[in-house]
């Protein structure tokens, strides 16, 4: 299907899968490399975390009961993606547990002083390393489970966001779910958009986000 024929609904929520696939494929390669500061992956995982829980409890509480009221035959596939969140939910908790402070990371010198707080430290070291193969380990678990859930998850959601959420419909959602974003989500997402989306889609999804929310964590 051409991106012009597809419905605002089905071409932002296939955006933000891609930003999801890449985003966790990203961390995952990443954690590894001592040339990426302990302080930028921090940064990464709190965004992976943050975004992919954001989503997934806008779809099961407010997206899903909107289709499953237009379309009641859609409550047990809606309710068998939402176990699958749950699973999502384990993974992104030991995800978000790995510790990446310098503290802990890493003997003392030259390290980190905390994660997402713009370090520059390399983290190296054997505390450092451990911290490393750990995010890599939690981060791939991250990869893996959203992969296979958007790859279930796809052929159920888009076809009914075409034929049971309207336009109006598909607004509203957007309002109050950008009412919620917390900012490190809105503001990388816009990056992610705006390398990994064509120019075209990011800029009319983005538009889209433009004075629906004054991000906050709630």
């Amino acid at each position: 299907m051409e991106i012009s024929e597809e419905s605002s609904a089905v071409m932002e929520t296939r955006r933000a899968h891609q930003v999801h696939r890449v985003a966790t494929v990203v961390l995952a390669v990443a954690a590894v490399h001592p040339s990426v500061p302990l302080g930028a992956l921090g940064q990464l995982r709190d965004f992976v975390v943050a975004m992919l829980r954001h989503h997934h409890e806008a779809e099961d509480n407010e997206l899903w009961p909107r289709i499953v009221a237009a379309a009641p035959d859609t409550e047990h596939e809606l309710g068998a993606l939402s176990e699958e969140h749950e699973r999502l939910d384990a993974a992104l908790d030991r995800l978000a547990a790995v510790n990446l402070s310098g503290q802990e990371a890493e003997d003392g010198a030259g390290e980190t002083t905390g994660a997402g707080r713009g370090d520059t430290g390399l983290g190296d070291g054997v505390r450092g390393e451990r911290a490393r193969a750990a995010l890599r380990d939690a981060a791939a678990a991250v990869r893996d489970t959203v992969h296979d859930h958007l790859d279930h998850e796809e052929p159920i959601l888009f076809p009914a966001l075409r034929d049971h959420v309207s336009p109006a419909e598909w607004q509203d959602f957007g309002q109050r779910v950008g009412a919620t974003i917390p900012p490190l989500v809105g503001h990388l997402m816009a990056g992610f958009f705006d390398e990994e989306g064509a120019v075209a889609e990011a800029e009319r999804v983005l538009a889209g986000l433009e004075g629906r929310r004054e991000p906050r964590i709630p």
